[in-house]
């Protein structure tokens, strides 16, 4: 059992809740704007993990503060990713502890895996040309998805003729080299990510998508278990 903070108590943050309590945990605190000076008052004695979902330009700000405690922290916010590095150096030199990832959605840890294996398979095909589209609910503060930008990656760790993202082509063409994202964001699309690979005579597709916020929410509450007891910064998957 672990006595769990959550950092963010929006719609994600009550799902978190919800699945916490069926694995057996105990939620001690429940912050949002309203009374984000209770984090302050949390010591390893009354807390065990916060688990994060906020705003980007909220996330280092928190992470400093919850590393100042001495809390281990799982965060879900993406959009920070460009400052890896430095993230993981603050994490090492406080000797804290942080899982992240773009999804926690076993689902979608799948794909990640897939996208990896076809990306491969098609270096070896180059009639192909891949391109990535996500959807997202109106609110959503980032675009590309965090998840999107993943995918991408992924592609271009493995494919050589493409060496670059492109996410804004709303005056111009892609590049040859380019591997398009785009994104959509409308009413309340919980979330769907899709690679598309295609030729002059078909196209293959893995796609992913998710019915509710319930995948993404169990995928951080086995975040937090799994985070338990190591330090450094880790990688959602390379744990799963």
């Amino acid at each position: 059992m672990l006595k769990l903070v959550l950092l963010g108590y929006g719609k994600m943050g009550r799902a978190v809740e919800q699945e916490a309590l069926a694995r057996g945990h105990v939620i001690v605190s429940k912050i949002n704007r309203s009374n984000a000076h209770e984090l302050l008052t949390l010591t390893p004695e009354t807390a065990d993990m916060v688990i994060e979902f906020t705003h980007p330009d909220q996330f280092e700000a928190n992470l400093s503060t919850v590393l100042g405690l001495g809390l281990p922290m799982v965060t879900g916010t993406t959009g920070w990713y460009d400052r890896l590095a430095a993230v993981q150096a603050q994490v090492n030199a406080a000797g804290g502890a942080l899982m992240y990832s773009s999804n926690f959605s076993v689902g979608v840890n799948l794909l990640f895996k897939l996208n990896q294996q076809l990306a491969a398979y098609m270096n070896q095909h180059p009639g192909y040309d891949p391109y990535i589209e996500e959807q997202h609910h109106r609110y959503k503060a980032d675009a590309p998805s965090g998840t999107a930008v993943s995918l991408a990656q992924q592609v271009l760790a493995a494919l050589e003729r493409k060496t670059r993202i492109a996410k804004n082509l709303s005056h111009r063409a892609p590049e040859p080299d380019e591997l398009s994202i785009g994104s959509v964001r409308a009413g309340g699309i919980t979330g769907v990510h899709r690679v598309s690979w295609v030729s002059d005579i078909d196209e293959i597709t893995l796609e992913h998508r998710a019915f509710s916020r319930r995948g993404f929410a169990l995928g951080a509450v086995i975040a937090a278990e799994k985070l338990w007891g190591r330090k450094g910064c880790h990688l959602f998957s390379d744990l799963l």
